[in-house]
């Protein structure tokens, strides 16, 4: 009987999986479960094909980023890849340039193994000063080696972005890092959008408008001129309520020779860039100069025969609400234009001089910061119109044209009494075949 009991604890404890004890020895101990999430894997590595990618900020279009991700033997099932936008946060621009904003329009696509690209939503990340924001691509099988390719398209107004680094870390299913690394961009800045790009109008002497746009490139080239339209002759002066720019969103009212003022809306097409003439009022006839204020949206300033300076502010459906006066003493000038923040004036001597707006919140002396003075020798200009920019810029622009036809862009520059035009390029000549630049 005894060696029967020995025989069924024997039993018992090989069904438990415990060994059995020796007869004389220690007693066994449990061998623990293994956690397949607890085994360590070497991750693999992250190449990247064909070094750093470039990336056009502005109007060439998505591009690519190609990377092969390794994985390592043994790995299976589904996969993630996180690329981190590694700047840090003490770098970016500020004025409200934070990562959820620049995280909402970013516009990527990945694509693995050559599959069909799918678009991504990036996201804040954690590491906040060091990589702020985050994107998953899509979950894929394990195999021992991934290609993806993820497209980004970019504004101009991204062009910050400089050289940047990917980090790429792929995790399994059970969290495991099992690839990572690091792909290189460099932002480049490229075409800026139609929106960011001037537009210059001329009318010949026949009444034909004719429409130029600013290609965008550094030297300020424009487009070849495109017909607007004839009859524009009817009119005295011809002025835009807001920077003229390449995709035809721009408004400017015309007063015609019975000092009738017409509202022409932006039409938002290029090719036909405005919508039929709307009729403002009459009476405009009393003043020799009428220009926009670059400062305002929508604000006209109007010199009459005193030399009273007056400023009209628009409403939404193209009228003005009442006038208001600025100031006497602006027939010392033959010619005001608007431009940057606030208006350039020259004077009969051909000196030509800038009015800031106030910075202050209740100016006791008008809107206008003292001017200052820019410079001499603009009389050899029979034209001067601010544009918006013609080049790339990043300010807005002062065209002048001499009586021979030549015709210049002064890139402006801040300084400390704001936007000043500066240094000039030739953009055309030629133009002396027009009678009104704007």
């Amino acid at each position: 009987m005894a060696r029967a009991r020995e025989g069924l604890v024997l039993a018992t404890a090989l069904v438990a999986g415990i060994a059995p004890v020796a007869f004389g020895g220690a007693p066994a101990v449990a061998t623990p479960a293994v956690n397949r999430a607890e085994v360590a894997v070497e991750p693999g590595t992250v190449v990247q094909g064909g070094g750093r990618a470039k990336v056009w900020a502005g109007e060439e279009g998505p591009g690519t980023v190609r990377f092969r991700a390794n994985v390592p033997a043994g790995v299976s099932g589904p996969v993630t890849a996180t690329l981190g936008f590694v700047k840090p946060f003490s770098e970016w621009p500020g004025a409200g340039t934070t990562p959820d904003r620049v995280a909402a329009r970013m516009d990527t696509t990945a694509s693995v193994d050559g599959a069909a690209p799918v678009p991504l939503s990036w996201h804040m990340n954690d590491d906040y000063e060091r990589e702020p924001m985050a994107v998953d691509l899509p979950a894929v099988e394990a195999k021992a080696a991934l290609d993806y390719a993820v497209t980004f398209e970019l504004g101009s107004w991204d062009s910050w972005f400089g050289s940047f680094d990917l980090s790429v870390t792929l995790k399994d299913a059970q969290g495991r890092v099992v690839s990572k690394g690091t792909a290189g961009v460099d932002a480049v800045l490229g075409t800026p959008e139609a929106g960011l790009r001037g537009a210059v109008h001329a009318r010949d002497k026949d009444g034909v408008l004719w429409r130029y746009e600013a290609t965008g490139s550094a030297d300020g080239k424009l487009t070849a001129r495109k017909r607007v339209g004839g009859g524009w002759g009817v009119y005295t002066a011809i002025v835009p309520l807001r920077g003229l720019t390449a995709d035809g969103r721009s408004d400017l009212v015309a007063r015609d020779k019975d000092g009738v003022l017409w509202y022409y809306q932006g039409s938002g097409n290029p090719d036909a860039p405005f919508n039929p003439r709307v009729r403002v009022g009459g009476g405009w006839n009393i003043y020799t100069e009428i220009t926009r204020d670059n400062y305002g949206y929508g604000t006209l300033l109007a010199r009459d025969k005193d030399g009273v300076l007056w400023k009209y502010v628009e409403r939404f459906d193209g009228s003005f609400l009442p006038r208001q006066r600025i100031g006497g003493g602006w027939n010392a000038y033959t010619k005001v234009t608007g431009y940057a923040d606030g208006v350039v004036a020259r004077d009969a001597a051909g000196v030509l001089w800038k009015y800031t707006h106030s910075s202050a919140e209740h100016p006791s002396s008008g809107p206008f910061d003292a001017r200052v003075k820019v410079g001499g020798g603009w009389n050899v200009y029979n034209t001067l119109a601010g544009t918006e920019d013609l080049g790339r810029w990043n300010d807005l622009d002062l065209l002048a044209r001499t009586p021979g036809g030549d015709l210049y862009a002064y890139q402006g520059k801040p300084s400390g009494f704001g936007d000043v035009p500066t240094t000039r390029a030739k953009i055309g000549w030629g133009w002396d075949i027009y009678n009104l630049v704007f």
